[in-house]
């Protein structure tokens, strides 16, 4: 169900302190923590002694406590004190997973770390190029991740799903072009010369017809980022010239959870006003209504299809990017098994 060998955003980096932080990833518990200098440690997210989630204890230094019995864990997962004993049970070590913080985010390989190369950590240079704002959030959904990608690669819902805010007819009736590789999709959506959605209207400061862009791009194991805006019509954004419009980069990030749960990291970069820190928080919060309306639809897609297995997905054409996407990674599940 899950690949492995790859790099998942785990938090934002501002998450983890020097506190016992523990989330799931690929049906795995981890528990991390910010060491005194700032370093970051990832290990298993159970004591070996009673199996007390790590999580729930304390930091003595840069050691782990147990809050059950109090054995104590060095920064790489060694267990270094334990009740009773006059030494150490050799199987007391935990699994300790590569970390890495980078473009705001802090991510952990859950595969074999000798294959934990950092230089495959995607590419969010938006994130963190200071001619770039963004800002964003992550929200536990009650689905599996790839009905998120599914969803991402597909913005013809948004006519019905999200009417009063991006949604809009000229979306479904706007041919699609979809293309892929052995590790991504892209699937590219223009509109021209249409009346701008109430967000965008209000970023562009104009009502005047313009030519909107969707261009989503899938790339393995769960991230999607998609470029959108709208620059005023006939203008030449099509051709590259996008000085008359305004632009976000949408990244979003999918960690399964299990197969049933993912966390879901969202923000959107932009390369307008920048220094308007309420314009960004503005924005944060539109997008987060926003996707509270996509909550709703995943939550109730997944409930159901857990109820109907005798039910198989329909794909329509508006589905070929989140169809393309699938079968990308189910050929790199069938390669790392």
């Amino acid at each position: 169900m899950f690949l492995r060998d790859a790099w998942y955003a785990i938090s934002w980096d501002h998450e983890i302190k020097h506190a016992p932080f523990g989330r799931t990833v690929c049906g795995e518990p981890i528990v991390l923590y910010r060491r005194t200098n700032g370093a970051l440690s990832a290990f298993e997210d159970c004591c070996p002694h009673r199996l007390l989630p790590l999580s729930k204890g304390y930091l003595k230094g840069d050691h782990l406590v147990c809050k059950y019995h109090g054995l104590e864990f060095d920064e790489c997962g060694q267990c270094v004190w334990m009740p009773g004993q006059q030494g150490i049970h050799k199987e007391a070590k935990m699994r300790i997973y590569p970390v890495a913080e980078r473009h705001r985010f802090v991510w952990v390989w859950i595969g074999d770390p000798a294959l934990a190369d950092e230089k495959k950590i995607p590419d969010l240079r938006w994130c963190s190029d200071p001619k770039w704002i963004f800002e964003g959030s992550t929200y536990h959904v009650k689905c599996n991740y790839q009905l998120l990608v599914d969803n991402l690669m597909d913005l013809s819902h948004e006519t019905y799903v999200h009417p009063s805010s991006i949604g809009q007819h000229e979306i479904v009736e706007a041919p699609i072009k979809v293309e892929s590789d052995d590790a991504s999709v892209t699937v590219t959506r223009w509109m021209y010369n249409i009346d701008p959605p109430p967000f965008w209207a209000a970023n562009l400061k104009s009502q005047e017809k313009c030519d909107r862009w969707q261009i989503c791009q899938f790339s393995l194991p769960a991230n999607v980022m998609i470029d959108v805006g709208v620059a005023l019509a006939g203008t030449g954004a099509s051709q590259g010239d996008r000085s008359r419009g305004v632009t976000g980069i949408v990244v979003n990030l999918m960690t399964p959870e299990t197969e049933t749960s993912t966390w879901y990291h969202w923000g959107m970069a932009r390369d307008f006003q920048t220094g308007d820190r309420g314009l960004t928080m503005r924005i944060r919060d539109g997008q987060a209504a926003v996707f509270t309306e996509d909550l709703e639809i995943l939550n109730s897609q997944q409930e159901n299809i857990l109820r109907r297995t005798d039910r198989d997905l329909l794909n329509l054409k508006i589905d070929a990017g989140g169809v393309n996407a699938r079968r990308i990674i189910e050929h790199e599940l069938s390669r790392q098994r």
